[in-house]
């Protein structure tokens, strides 16, 4: 009760603004904080603001829309105007809840001592001009910075300070693709596919719906997903089971040797060499389709290369455009010539910016300790950080200016959205007053600085953009710029010159385990270890949270005795192996029993086993970069040991299969649904009558709903566009204030969410039917069914939230009406009704409602977000914080539907068509998921519902459900399954 806040409390803080806007875009940037009790005209309490922007933190890139409420950023969207990176992913939107913790850096430091910036600056200033003029090296250490205008701001660095070397390190390399690139093709960059005119697409083990590109696949791969005649046809040849096989049409689980060895088959049997079976049929496909064929590959930079080679030989249309992406820019030698150099304590002063290599290198890196002058620019304390004397803090990207040429003829610009919080500096800010306070940048002729009276980064970067930028634009501001946040600039040419061969190298033979090192959807490369929202978002494949464990096929688990199990609880536990790799050993790794994963191979997620932040007390995993041996995503000769230790995993889907209910998932293949009548492939669910058949859902006891009558919101979800990539999940939690509830929580299947993606693996297919003489044999099924086909089983995604019945079960048994039915479709809850039966819980079919066991409000009871007054600072005020023994689900997003509503009529105008949306509506970056008034005959809602592929869960019941699906097609006839 102590830490209790009234309403009108929190609402002074906001009126004295406790964090003031930084207003720009078209408006211009205000530099000075302005109290509220002077009204700024562009903010109206209680009004979202959006402000344009683009967010990069070394290894996600989006441009992005940012909403803000009186003056605090509380959600993330899509910036849909920008042509290239307008998908949100679920770490691009969850990085927002890293601008509210506690635990950023407050104030720059010397070996953990506050300090001001002036004497910081001082002292490095004098210091860095006396390594400067000795032998020694000042080595700026940053990820990948694809800033025109930073890069510049280094470049003046370098010019004042001799000795000076900008070097690029990123936690996971992509050094390898880019030197394929440049070998094979003359630029140094990632080439960018365009899938618009693909038919045939074939991945040797190449994810590229995860992070094996910077680019977004998900839209572009699910337009040509349509059910037409030119569907796109995916074929995945993959060792662990990725989110790019689990969408694939034919996915063949292969080892990584094995790949690589295919891969060679088959570019030798495109000149008639090769007499490999697969590889000769893989090329049938290849030379029928021809250009219309994008062949892609990742493990090694030969495969690359080889890859590349061949979509030139059959002029793919993927690669026509000549358009490349510039967000990576790693380089292995580079970065072991540095070590080398670190060895030899040739280094006199490290800055390291945006990245950690303590915990990512693969070797241990104590000799940074060694170093006279060490700096870390950095949001947050970290491993690096800790071998670091002097602490430079940084802001967090919403609070910082910045520009970025992500792709060719693409300029993004980034711009503030809240004034800093804490006593930060960008890193840009900081390289600038250190130039301007060595007396010999006035002597040096070409520096940017000096052509202009620059005062800040903001300064130096609106500069930048009108001499070296406008010029290649159609704008003529730098406000303008802002505004759009993503803007189109003259391309330069590029000559590409294709190597015409490639020397092979032998085949691989492998005896001991292989391993596959992969990056989870949510963690990434673990630079957002911290954030609760990415730690209890679901995998998409194994539907686990708070960890990450050694993924093993069903034979080799069998093999060494592995096994995972199902306690009293309903929780899931498991063995564990200890890991034997050359010299390393890692104990007590658990073990995850992957149906689908390659026999002989194992897979190990990046991002975990960090040390530090609070998120580390309760999910520390493994740290995967200790294996990351060269940087080789593929490390052979892996040794494995059962050890006695049992691991309780938190995995909030047990249940992976329909057993054998697929009217729940539906999916037929391509010829069927073209050639077939809809009876054969979506059934209705029809009820017997003496003389005919009739549908189900017309037979009720309760008095029918005037749907037509106003709004009647309806939610559409295409099974056939869903990937899975869970960004629907975080834009709800960020929408509607849902709580982080932690490890333990989750085991007792108490997560918060209100959406849901329900992952679902085939089974085998039974001999044995059953019979009502033989009631026996129905057990056996229902076991053979409830098990699914672990070697190569089929995947479908689908995501569920409330389904807003019209004869919604959970109605009738709330005691108090609680939940109620509105006319315009929803199933409401109205909180300070709710006495917590949980009745309504459990009388709903779909198990979509979710009940507040503690106030995760209070840090004493449940420590992540909303527990301070900072962190609460994310919350949306439109949508009420939910109190313990109270009832939550899915509201359709009411406050949203709403405010279009009363917007319209405050205009005078009507409802524009497919207005309407909710959070994950908004956000879907394939448009499977549509919200809108099904009242309206021209809404994209009412086209998909009158379409032959629509169908309601549980039809059979006869709740008649608002929330409908579209079957999933696969491109493969039945008989190749």
């Amino acid at each position: 009760m102590k830490n209790k806040k009234k309403r009108r409390d929190f609402l002074k803080i906001l009126g004295f603004t406790t964090l003031s806007v930084t207003l720009a875009a078209c408006k211009g940037p205000v530099i000075e904080s302005i109290p509220y009790i002077i009204k700024p005209d562009s903010i109206t309490p209680g009004v979202y603001n959006y402000y344009a922007s683009t967010m990069f933190d070394g290894f996600d890139f989006g441009n992005v829309i940012v909403k803000t409420i009186e003056g605090r950023p509380i959600g993330i969207e899509s910036n849909k105007k920008s042509k290239y990176f307008n998908s949100m992913s679920s770490r691009i939107q969850s990085s927002i809840l890293s601008l509210y913790d506690n635990e950023r850096l407050k104030f720059p430091s010397i070996k953990k001592r506050k300090i001001s910036w002036k004497k910081i600056d001082k002292i490095i200033i004098n210091e860095l001009r006396n390594i400067s003029n000795s032998k020694k090296k000042i080595v700026i250490l940053t990820s990948s910075l694809p800033s025109p205008s930073t890069r510049e701001i280094i470049s003046d660095f370098t010019k004042v300070y001799k000795n000076t070397n900008h070097i690029i390190y990123d936690n996971i390399s992509y050094s390898s693709t880019l030197d394929a690139v440049k070998k094979v093709l003359g630029i140094r960059a990632i080439p960018y596919y365009d899938l618009s005119e693909i038919e045939l697409l074939i991945s040797f083990d190449a994810d590229f719906l995860g992070d094996w590109s910077p680019q977004d696949f998900h839209k572009s791969y699910s337009k040509r997903k349509k059910p037409n005649l030119t569907m796109l046809n995916h074929i995945q040849l993959e060792s662990n089971m990725s989110l790019s096989g689990a969408n694939a049409d034919l996915r063949i689980p292969i080892n990584p040797h094995e790949i690589y060895n295919l891969l060679i088959e088959v570019y030798k049997a495109m000149n008639n060499k090769s007499s490999n079976r697969l590889a000769v049929s893989l090329v049938k496909k290849i030379f029928k389709k021809g250009k219309k064929t994008l062949i892609i590959a990742d493990g090694n930079q030969e495969m690359y290369e080889i890859s590349l080679l061949m979509n030139n030989h059959i002029q793919s249309n993927a690669i026509k455009n000549k358009k490349f992406i510039f967000l990576k820019e790693s380089n292995d030698k580079i970065i072991l010539n540095l070590m080398n150099d670190l060895a030899k304590k040739n280094v006199g002063a490290l800055l390291i910016f945006n990245t950690n290599p303590v915990y990512s290198f693969f070797e241990k890196i104590d000799n940074i300790k060694d170093i006279p002058l060490t700096i870390s620019f950095a949001m947050k304390e970290d491993e690096t950080s800790d071998y670091m004397d002097i602490w430079v803090p940084i802001p967090h990207w919403l609070e910082s200016w910045g520009d970025y040429i992500a792709i060719t003829g693409m300029y993004s610009l980034r711009q503030p959205t809240i004034r800093k919080i804490f006593n930060t500096r960008q890193f840009e800010d900081t390289l600038l007053k250190w130039i301007k306070g060595n007396p010999e940048h006035v002597k040096i002729n070409d520096l940017f600085l000096n052509t202009h009276k620059i005062i800040n980064y903001y300064d130096y970067l609106k500069f930048f953009f009108e001499e070296k930028i406008m010029k290649r634009t159609f704008l003529n501001s730098f406000n303008k710029a802002l505004f759009y946040g993503s803007i189109k600039i003259k391309e330069r040419k590029i000559d590409l010159r294709y190597k015409k061969s490639i020397s092979f190298l032998k085949k691989k033979k492998i005896n001991k385990f292989e391993l596959r090192l992969y990056t989870k959807v949510s963690m990434g490369d673990g630079r957002q270890f911290d954030n609760p929202w990415l730690q209890e978002l679901p995998d998409p494949i194994t539907r686990t949270t708070w960890e990450n464990y050694i993924t093993m096929s069903y034979t080799d688990a069998n093999a060494l005795g592995i096994k995972n199990w199902h306690v009293g609880n309903g929780a899931m536990n498991g063995n564990c192996v200890n890991l034997i790799f050359d010299s390393i050993i890692i104990k007590n790794i658990p073990v995850y029993i992957q149906p689908g994963q390659s026999i002989g191979c194992l897979g190990l997620s990046f991002g975990y086993g960090r040390k530090k932040g609070k998120i580390a007390k309760q999910s520390r995993g493994i740290n995967a970069y200790a294996l990351y041996k060269n940087f080789n995503s593929i490390q052979d000769n892996i040794k494995l040991e059962k050890s006695k230790k049992k691991y309780k995993f938190s995995c909030i889907q047990l249940q992976n299969t329909t057993v054998g209910r697929n009217n729940i998932a539906r999916e037929t293949d391509l010829f069927t649904y073209l050639n077939t009548n809809k009876v054969f492939w979506n059934k209705e669910f029809l009820i017997k009558n003496k003389n005919n058949k009739i549908n189900g859902n017309k037979i009720t006891i309760w008095e029918s709903l005037k749907e037509d009558n106003g709004h009647h919101f309806n939610i559409s979800i295409d099974l056939n566009k869903c990937t899975g990539c869970t960004s629907c999940i975080i834009a709800c939690n960020s929408e509607n204030n849902i709580p982080v509830v932690g490890k333990e929580e989750v085991r007792k299947y108490r997560d918060m969410h209100w959406l849901r993606i329900d992952r679902y693996f085939s089974t085998k297919k039974n001999k044995k039917k059953y019979n009502s003489k033989n009631p026996f044999i129905e057990p056996f099924l229902y076991k053979n069914y409830l098990e699914p086909e672990y070697k190569n089983p089929k995947v479908i995604f689908q995501p569920i939230m409330c389904q807003h019945c019209n004869n919604a079960p959970c109605e009738t048994v709330c005691p108090v009406g609680a939940t109620t039915h509105g006319k315009q479709g929803q199933n409401m809850m109205t909180y300070n009704r709710c006495i917590g039966t949980r009745y309504c819980a459990n009388n709903c079919p779909y198990k979509v409602r979710r009940f507040n066991w503690f106030n995760y409000y209070n840090k004493e009871q449940i420590n992540f977000n909303f527990t301070s007054k900072l962190s609460r600072m994310i919350l949306n005020p439109n949508v009420v914080v939910r109190s313990r023994g109270v009832m939550e689900k899915c509201s359709m997003c009411i406050q949203l539907t709403q405010s279009i509503i009363l917007t319209a009529k405050k205009e005078e105008r009507k409802i524009k068509n497919n207005e309407f949306q909710t959070a994950c509506s908004k956000i879907c970056p394939t448009n499977a998921i549509i919200f809108g008034d099904i009242n309206n005959k021209r809404s994209k809602i009412f086209k998909r519902k009158i379409n032959n592929r629509s169908y309601k869960l549980l039809d059979f019941l006869g709740v008649k459900p608002n929330v409908f699906y579209q079957v999933k097609i696969i491109n493969l006839k039945k008989n190749k399954y």
